[in-house]
């Protein structure tokens, strides 16, 4: 008989919680970058830019809103996943094809995104509120502040503006996040050369989170740029230029990448620690 932990279904979001409070400042600052009209700053050069004129913490301007963001559309899409892949695997046949994570991650990405739509339009908007002149600042104090706002002055419609977009995004990053980390640590541990540890999570993560960025660099920036459809946002997008499509690269793989393995190594900890026991 063997014991090994499963996972609980709110595991994911406090996980990617955890995540986002140590890249938050990373994602800010690709969100700066990638709404410059032009380009005018790198992402140093836009960090100290934030933390000239706004000072350090100003580098955690809408975090509220970014827990948020993870305690609706992440807490989803892994709920669902880990749910269903978790039952489907209890009847001793063993681990899902492929096809069948890619599946179940696009219905869990693509049901997260657009849960999670009103509070990532609440995250960009205290991103950038910095970035306008005072008097048109909208100054939410905190994530359920400005969601109230939202739905008070724009109505219930304006805090679903970019579902679409959004759920399409969430579709994407969760193929290659979580149905990709899953293949590669069953790959990597079928190898026999390394055990169920850090380690092998680090490195299925990161394989997974490579995948995830070439799945949806453009539409993040898409999301980034309007959060109102799908044909809009590229047409938007494509006035900038072919390459404005690709515009921030760099901080979005920087952001992209600590989040990614960080969410993986917390959720695997969280499950080794206080997962539910199974017996087989």
């Amino acid at each position: 008989m063997t014991e090994k932990r499963m996972s609980r279904w709110y595991f994911g979001g406090i996980a990617s919680c955890g995540a986002a409070c140590c890249t938050h400042p990373l994602d800010l600052v690709k969100v700066h970058l990638q709404t410059q009209q032009e380009v005018k700053m790198r992402m140093v050069g836009m960090a100290m830019h934030v933390v000239k004129n706004d000072g350090v913490l100003a580098l955690y301007n809408g975090l509220s809103a970014s827990l948020c963001r993870q305690m609706s559309y992440s807490l989803t899409r892994f709920a669902i996943y880990e749910t269903v892949r978790d039952m489907m695997g209890s009847g001793g046949q063993g681990p899902m094809p492929f096809y069948q994570k890619v599946l179940l991650g696009a219905f869990g990405g693509f049901t997260g995104g657009f849960i999670g739509t009103p509070a990532d339009m609440v995250n960009v908007r205290m991103q950038n509120d910095m970035k306008l002149p005072a008097d048109q600042r909208r100054n939410y104090k905190h994530a359920l502040d400005g969601l109230f706002r939202v739905w008070r002055e724009e109505g219930t419609r304006r805090l679903f503006s970019g579902a679409t977009m959004a759920s399409s995004r969430g579709a994407l990053v969760t193929v290659g996040q979580l149905a990709c980390y899953d293949q590669a640590k069953q790959l990597v541990l079928g190898t026999g050369l390394m055990g169920d540890n850090i380690l092998t999570h680090f490195l299925s993560s990161f394989i997974a989170v490579i995948v995830c960025l070439c799945l949806c660099l453009c539409l993040c920036v898409c999301v980034s740029v309007c959060l109102s459809g799908v044909i809009h946002c590229l047409t938007e997008t494509a006035r900038l230029g072919p390459l404005a499509f690709y515009k921030g690269l760099v901080p979005a793989g920087i952001r992209l990448i600590p989040h990614t393995v960080l969410t993986f190594i917390f959720l695997e900890q969280l499950k080794k620690y206080f997962g539910i026991r199974v017996v087989s």
